[in-house]
C-alpha cells in the first residue's frame, strides 16, 4: 500500500471485464477521460462518466488508479460500471463518444418482481436476498452474515423493482447493499456514527492530502426550543412544559430571542403518566430533538476511503476538531492527482 499523504506518480488504466468470471478481459486504450460517482443515497450507489475515441458496444468498464512510488508499482480498482446511452460528438476532425456508466446494481433496477412476489415468513434474510440477486444480475454477491428471518411474509409492491425489493427487504435486517472496489456486491450492516471507528484522519498538517476549501452547511430551521406535552384521558388532563434557555446553546430562546414551540398532543405512553413523568417525557423529547445534522464538502486527494465509512477530521483553520464524520458521497476525477470531491455528515446535540 502507498503513502497516500507522499508524493507518487499516478497513472490510469481501462479494462473491460468479463461478465462470466469478473475478471479484466482486455485492456482498453481508447478512454479519455472518466468520472466516477458513489452515492450513498442512490439505489445504484453510483454511476460513471466516461468518454473514449471511438464507439463502444454495451460492456463493462473497470478503472485502475495506478501508482509508482520508490519505483513500486500498484493497481487499485475503482468500481465496474455498464456502458450504456453513447453520444457522439465530431468537432471537425474528430469524434468522441460521451458514455454514461452504471454500477452492477442497474441490472436489479431493470428487472421486475412476479406480481405480488411473496418472501415466506422464517426465511433468512440475507440468504433470500443473496439468492434473488445472483438469479438477476452478473455481478459476484458475497453472502452475509445473520441470523435475522422475517418474521412475517414480505410481499413485493406494484412499483418495486428487484432492487427497490431487495434494499427494503435487507433494511429489515438492518443492513444496506454495498459494492467492493472491483464491484462485488455486499452486505453492510446499518451502524450509527458513534458505533464506527474512523478509517482516515483529514487535518491541516503538512503532509495532509486535505485541501484547504471546505464547506459546512446546517439548517436550524423547524429545531424547537419549547416542548409542549398534552395526556388526556377519561377527563383527566395533564400539561407539563420544558424550554430550552441554555444561552450556551445556539438554539435556545436566549440565543434565538424568541420561542420555536412544538406541541404533541398524542404522547406515545405506556402506562399513565403523572405530572413528573410527562415533564419527563417532554425533557427527552426536546433533546431528541435538538439534534443537528451538520454537511461538509470538501476535497482531497486519494485516498481508500468508501461511501459509508467514517472519517476523522481534525481542520483546526476551519474550527472543526476532532469531528468523526460518515462519508455518503465522493465524486472522483481519473486525472493525475485523482481529486476527490467528498460529502460527510455529522450530528451534534445542541442541548443538554
Amino acid at each position: 500500500m502507498p503513502d497516500w499523504t507522499s508524493s507518487m506518480q499516478q497513472t490510469f488504466e481501462f479494462y473491460e471485464v468479463d461478465p462470466a468470471t469478473w475478471g479484466d478481459k482486455q485492456r482498453l486504450d481508447n478512454v479519455l477521460s472518466c468520472s466516477i460517482i458513489r452515492d450513498l443515497y442512490e439505489d445504484t450507489l453510483g454511476s460513471a462518466s466516461i468518454t473514449i475515441s471511438e464507439e463502444l458496444e454495451e460492456c463493462y468498464i473497470r478503472p485502475y488508479l495506478v501508482t509508482i512510488q520508490n519505483d513500486h508499482r500498484e493497481r487499485f480498482p475503482l468500481g465496474a460500471y455498464l456502458c450504456q446511452t453513447p453520444s457522439v460528438n465530431y468537432d471537425g476532425h474528430m469524434s468522441n463518444t460521451d458514455i454514461d456508466a452504471y454500477t452492477p446494481l442497474i441490472e436489479l433496477q431493470e428487472k421486475l418482481p412476479p406480481l405480488g412476489y411473496t418472501a415466506a415468513r422464517q426465511r433468512n434474510i440475507l440468504d433470500l436476498a443473496h439468492d434473488i440477486m445472483i438469479e438477476n444480475m452478473r455481478a459476484p454477491v458475497i453472502a452475509g452474515e445473520s441470523e435475522a428471518k422475517l418474521t412475517s411474509n414480505f410481499v413485493s409492491n406494484t412499483s418495486d423493482t428487484w432492487l427497490t425489493f431487495v434494499n427494503d427487504l435487507v433494511g429489515v435486517a438492518n443492513h444496506r447493499l454495498d459494492l467492493d472496489e472491483v464491484g462485488r456486491v455486499l452486505f453492510s450492516p446499518q451502524q450509527d456514527l458513534t458505533s464506527l471507528q474512523p478509517v482516515w484522519e483529514y487535518n491541516d498538517g503538512n503532509s495532509s492530502i486535505l485541501y484547504p476549501e471546505i464547506k459546512v452547511n446546517r439548517d436550524l430551521y423547524g429545531i424547537p426550543n419549547v416542548i409542549e406535552v398534552i395526556y388526556s384521558n377519561e377527563g383527566r388532563n395533564i400539561y407539563a412544559r420544558v424550554v430550552n434557555d441554555d444561552p450556551n446553546s445556539p438554539i435556545s430562546t436566549v440565543s434565538r430571542g424568541r420561542e420555536i414551540v412544538y406541541r404533541d398532543t398524542n404522547p406515545e405512553l405506556s402506562v399513565e403518566p403523572t405530572k413528573v413523568s410527562l415533564t419527563s417525557y417532554a425533557r427527552d423529547m426536546l433533546k431528541q430533538m435538538s439534534s443537528l445534522e451538520y454537511e461538509l464538502n470538501y476535497s482531497h486527494g486519494y485516498c481508500p476511503v468508501r461511501i459509508g465509512d467514517c472519517v476523522l477530521l481534525n481542520y483546526q483553520r476551519a474550527g472543526l476538531t476532532n469531528i468523526k464524520a460518515k462519508v455518503i458521497r465522493q465524486s472522483i476525477k481519473c486525472e493525475p492527482g485523482t481529486p476527490v470531491e467528498e460529502t460527510a455528515v455529522y450530528t451534534m446535540n445542541l442541548w443538554r
